[in-house]
């Protein structure tokens, strides 16, 4: 049975969150403090978190970073902020998914199934082969999951690391923010894409410091995003 940690203050929301978690198989913990949340997130084998942002002992941006920092898991923000510079930061500092209140309990669930789904999918399938793809320094190792260019790693979140490998295993190929929330986040888009625009934006910022490579994800304007990998060869390594 799959562990899920939810992180809220909010005593009413929090229950009824893991009643309807539970229908559904889930085993659920309520932690209503931001540090005992943190700290069981690190300690138990935790497979996805539901926080809120607002936390008496801990900023929950500063939650979402740390624990993106220490665990490799699925982080959804579930929270009474509406602004839209909230969701980006949230996104930004390392959160999944972004949920505000009130919320369908259905559409709660059905993005916690995705994102562990995701997760599953893309993370913890076991392949013998490593399957890469190489342009000149720049390297993709989608078994490893790792990414280097000139021999260095650059670390990207879970999400971050799926959406540039989906954008470069369909090279010169545009795709609207919908379509990769879609195939990305294993969900349709309900209105709110701003989480593929954050995590370009991420991936762009770790690549500006090697010279030509975040020019590599290209914006088409008023349609989507491309990977400009002409000449990239996807190679099988032992």
């Amino acid at each position: 049975m799959e562990h899920i940690l939810i992180i809220d203050n909010d005593t009413s929301t929090a229950e009824m969150e893991r009643d309807y978690l539970e229908i559904n198989s889930y085993e659920v913990t309520i932690e209503k403090s931001g540090v005992s949340g943190f700290q069981r997130a690190l300690q138990e084998d935790i497979r996805l978190v539901l926080t809120e942002l607002d936390l008496e002992d801990l900023n929950g941006f500063e939650l979402c970073r740390e624990l993106r920092n220490r665990r490799d898991i699925p982080i959804i923000i579930v929270s009474n902020r509406t602004d839209e510079i909230d969701k980006v930061r949230g996104l930004g500092v390392g959160a999944d998914d972004y949920v505000t209140k009130p919320f369908s309990p259905n559409e709660l669930i059905a993005r916690v199934k995705a994102n562990l789904s995701q997760y599953d999918r893309l993370t913890r399938k076991r392949i013998q082969k490593n399957d890469c793809i190489v342009l000149d320094q720049f390297r993709i190792d989608r078994t490893a999951r790792r990414v280097t260019v000139a021999g260095q790693e650059i670390a990207f979140t879970t999400k971050e690391f799926d959406l540039l490998v989906f954008l470069a295993s369909h090279p010169n190929r545009v795709f609207s923010k919908e379509e990769l929330f879609r195939e990305v986040w294993g969900m349709h888009s309900v209105g709110d894409v701003a989480t593929v625009t954050v995590h370009i934006k991420k991936i762009r910022q770790k690549l500006e410091k090697f010279a030509g490579a975040a020019s590599l994800i290209e914006t088409v304007w008023g349609v989507g995003y491309r990977f400009q990998l002409s000449e990239a060869v996807r190679v099988n390594n032992s």
